[in-house]
């Protein structure tokens, strides 16, 4: 799987995506559990069949550029594909010595925003630490591990010592990235009513 994620990481993105918008539309109409799934998720939000439509070739399109993310070579550069909002709110708030932490959607937003960080903010900042979980499938885990040691990135496990890890880097003044469905073990974190 690594040698076709690699193949996949060199190709340009506007390929990447239409191949998503293809496999995201192929596994709506071929998963009839996925696409149970995906109405209910769009009932529960609100969102009119028709509004969610151009989600179905999005969620391929998602899945599709991970390659790219995970695999491109470390000197080609992230940024000019991005189109950062409140990015000046995180360059003030460590430029003043302030932690950051960032809370994003798993797939596809975290990989972005922490390589994008270190990319531009670690020379001046200290790296972002991001809390992991190692992926569940053995062939994804070498993927995911080779995909997040890249320059100006630092990674905690989803257990103790990896929040004590977040917690001296905030202390530090840098930023750390959490995803909302890395949860500690049982036993090693709090369930807090918001």
């Amino acid at each position: 799987m690594l040698r076709l994620f690699r193949w996949l990481a060199r190709r340009p993105l506007w390929f990447l995506h239409a191949v998503g918008a293809v496999l995201g539309w192929a596994t709506y109409l071929a998963s009839p559990s996925y696409r149970r799934r995906f109405q209910q998720n769009a009932r529960q939000a609100g969102i009119t069949p028709a509004e969610a439509r151009p989600a179905i070739a999005s969620a391929g399109r998602m899945v599709a550029e991970a390659p790219y993310l995970w695999l491109r070579a470390a000197e080609q550069p992230i940024g000019p594909k991005l189109h950062w909002h409140g990015r000046a709110l995180i360059e003030n708030a460590l430029g003043a010595g302030k932690g950051v932490v960032l809370l994003t959607p798993h797939m596809g937003s975290f990989e972005v925003t922490a390589q994008a960080i270190a990319q531009d903010l670690a020379a001046a900042h200290g790296p972002i630490t991001v809390l992991y979980r190692p992926a569940r499938m053995a062939a994804l885990r070498a993927v995911m591990e080779h995909s997040r040691a890249r320059p100006g990135v630092a990674t905690a496990p989803a257990t103790l010592a990896g929040v004590r890890q977040m917690m001296r880097a905030l202390r530090r003044g840098e930023a750390v990235g959490l995803l909302p469905d890395q949860v500690p073990p049982d036993g090693m974190g709090v369930w807090v009513p918001f």
